[in-house]
């Protein structure tokens, strides 16, 4: 049965009408009220967030570069500073894949750019990190850096950059000691996400000095800021935040002396040290050949790395700290102090017959028919092999070891260098410790001519210098911070120091072995040792045919060449350590006693150091630049154009270089080769009378 229709009223049809209204209205309320919350979070809580995003929609912030502190000697002269520099770059996440070439080809047309540079800027922005600057040009006139800047609105990635730039003037003289400044790799950017890395023309401490010291040198970055158009478009300049330059580091070296001690090297492989005897502040640091660490700060060229890399000289290892070297006969005189210091009297005689048996082996002396009879002076004064055998063989090495260390060999200094590599003073323990065997009695022999298991570095042997010229404990220093501490006197008897230093002058004043060292100063006299170091086995069939001459061996079959000195002899002021690699005594004027005679007149008389060097220097093919240079361009015949111009993206620090590490690796194993050999009764010091 059919239900009849529901009556709808207008009671009913009135109230169905309003509580429909009410909800819309309701719903209309909440949205109104969320939207005004909406509003006002946006506009009071947000505010300033949202004020920053605005005003950086209008204003462009960019970081600027804080300028890097001086590094200055002694004196306040300049060793590292700063010039303006006018530089273009290009961030490879700023410039989109489709406007590359555009951009390339409006660059070339702005800077006068040849075809190499472009195609080397192409494979740099491949290889680039992203947000790391790729270096279009620097050092440009500000003509032309206006027209980048006017036309900049079309240069999308495009980064022209006002600032400074680091500047070496002594270059290649001082690469060694103060490193270089490069761009901020990817890695150095992780490891502290700080913008300033990833600013176009900021540049960090890569090696040497500039590396240990860049919290120093950095400096505070400014800002500047500008407003823009939508467009990138520049409308006004607005206030800029100056940076802070960092701060200036001033060290002991003498940048004269410095400079004037890598010209006289000359050609050769090696390294120099002077070190103030009366602070031990060092006075000069020099290894050489080097690279140009302006060329390094700049973005070294893929030529001019394999260059450095395949020269057999090493140019890129600091030799002062990372070579090891036998020191030879420049021991002697340590070795008569231990001598000495044991009871040894300063008159006992050995008679030299210019061969010493031991066992079945034979040492040798490098004076075929020996030197007769000699006391400590004379044996020093000739360097005389079969003198010190003898004695050490009567004494023991192990009573030699602790004088060396007293010495300064051995030692780790306190210097602002992660790479320095230390030597070995050995003895009994030390070999037990690393061969599980027993010191020897040819082992002492070695030993007391340098040779064997001892190992030094240039500084090392300059402090050796410099402690006997002293009497003193010097501790080599190379940042002037405060006055220098005095050293407390050695634990040597000053009897035994004046005789030993009396014996030094002989080697260059009473006919010694480094006659040639001899000042021509009135008034002034020059104390030294001379040194020659094996790097081979000299065998007994050499011998009998006569030993072959350095300038008739390759280049790294010659012997090593030292030298000690100290002067004035009247009151000494002034120590030097020499060492030239496979220098083989070959060249009068490249020897090491004519170098440290020259290197001493400087700091006695300047004038007349520096008309010595006038006349040689010519000799060699010019100054270090002019070589250089000669250099650069006989290599670049080798290779194209584009390599030639061709960033060096993989280049590491110089001093973590492969060459260096197959250069160290090459003479540990030489150096183990022959302290190793079962009978090496063959040796001899090999030194050269003068």
């Amino acid at each position: 049965m059919s239900r009849p229709p529901r009556q709808i009223t207008e009671a009913a049809q009135s109230y169905s009408f309003s509580r429909r209204a009410m909800m819309v209205g309701a719903a209309q309320g909440a949205v109104a009220l969320a939207l005004a919350g909406r509003m006002g979070w946006l506009a009071i809580a947000q505010n300033e967030q949202y004020k920053l995003l605005s005003e950086r929609n209008r204003v462009n912030l960019t970081m600027i570069p804080p300028r890097r502190g001086w590094i200055v000697d002694r004196y306040g002269h300049a060793i590292a500073n700063n010039r303006t520099d006018f530089r273009v770059d290009i961030i490879r996440d700023r410039l989109p894949a489709s406007e590359e070439p555009r951009v390339l080809k409006l660059l070339q047309q702005l800077l006068g750019l040849p075809p190499e540079q472009i195609s080397r800027i192409e494979n740099d922005l491949k290889r680039a990190a992203g947000f790391q600057p790729v270096q279009v040009a620097e050092n440009l006139n500000p003509e032309v850096f206006a027209a980048v800047q006017v036309r900049l609105p079309e240069l999308p990635g495009v980064a022209p950059t006002a600032g400074y730039s680091r500047n070496y003037p002594a270059a290649q003289a001082v690469a060694h000691l103060t490193g270089y400044v490069g761009t901020a790799s990817a890695e150095d950017y992780q490891k502290t996400k700080n913008p300033l890395l990833i600013t176009p023309g900021f540049k960090i401490g890569k090696d040497g000095l500039e590396r240990a010291l860049e919290d120093k040198l950095r400096g505070t970055p400014g800002a500047k800021r500008v407003e823009v158009t939508a467009r990138g478009k520049l409308v006004r300049e607005l206030e800029t935040r100056p940076d802070i330059a960092g701060h200036v580091q001033r060290l002991t070296i003498d940048a004269g002396l410095q400079e004037y001690a890598a010209r006289r090297l000359g050609t050769n492989s090696g390294s120099a040290v002077v070190i103030d005897v009366t602070s031990g502040d060092v006075l000069a640091f020099v290894s050489v050949p080097a690279y140009d660490p302006n060329s390094f700060s700049g973005g070294i060229s893929h030529l001019e790395w394999k260059m450095l890399s395949d020269n057999d000289h090493v140019p890129l290892m600091n030799k002062v700290l990372q070579g090891l070297y036998p020191p030879g006969s420049t021991v002697k005189p340590m070795n008569g102090l231990a001598l000495l210091h044991n009871g040894v009297s300063p008159e006992d005689r050995v008679t030299c017959s210019g061969a010493l048996r031991v066992g079945t082996g034979v040492f040798h002396c490098h004076k075929r028919g020996g030197h007769g009879p000699l006391n400590l002076k004379q044996a020093i004064m000739y360097s005389c092999d079969i003198y010190f055998y003898e004695m050490v063989r009567r004494l023991g090495y192990d009573h030699v070891a602790p004088i060396a260390r007293t010495l300064g060999l051995g030692q780790k200094f306190d210097l602002p260098f992660s790479t320095q590599r230390f030597g070995t003073v050995p003895d009994s323990a030390w070999k037990r410790r690393k061969y599980k065997s027993d010191w020897t009695v040819p082992d002492s022999l070695n030993a007391s001519i340098g040779q064997g298991y001892v190992l030094a570095n240039p500084l090392q042997l300059a402090v050796m210098a410099s402690r006997i010229a002293s009497g003193r404990a010097l501790t080599p220093r190379l940042l002037m911070n405060g006055p220098a501490t005095i050293a407390n006197p050695l634990p040597i008897n000053p009897d035994h120091l004046a005789i030993v230093r009396n014996a030094m002058y002989g080697v260059v004043n009473e006919g010694g072995t480094g006659g040639r060292a001899r000042l021509n100063i009135p008034g002034a006299s020059l104390a030294a040792k001379t040194g020659t170091a094996q790097v081979r086995r000299i065998t007994m069939a050499e011998r009998g045919s006569g030993v072959l001459s350095n300038a008739s061996l390759p280049f790294k079959l010659r012997d090593h060449a030292l030298f000690v000195c100290f002067a004035p002899v009247e009151n000494p002021k002034y120590a030097a350590g020499i060492v030239l690699e496979h220098g083989g005594h070959t060249v009068t004027n490249l020897d090491t006693p004519g170098i440290g005679r020259d290197i001493i007149t400087y700091l006695l008389d300047r004038d007349k150091a520096l008309a010595s060097l006038a006349e040689v220097e010519p000799t060699w093919g010019g100054d270090i630049a002019t070589r250089a240079a000669a250099e650069t361009a006989a290599y670049q015949g080798k290779i194209s154009a584009l390599q030639a111009v061709q960033t060096e993206t993989d280049a590491t620090a110089p001093t973590d270089a492969p060459a260096v590490e197959a250069a160290t690796d090459a003479a540990n194993t030489s150096a183990a080769a022959i302290a190793n050999t079962a009978l090496p009764a063959e040796q001899g010091s090999h030194e050269v009378e003068q």
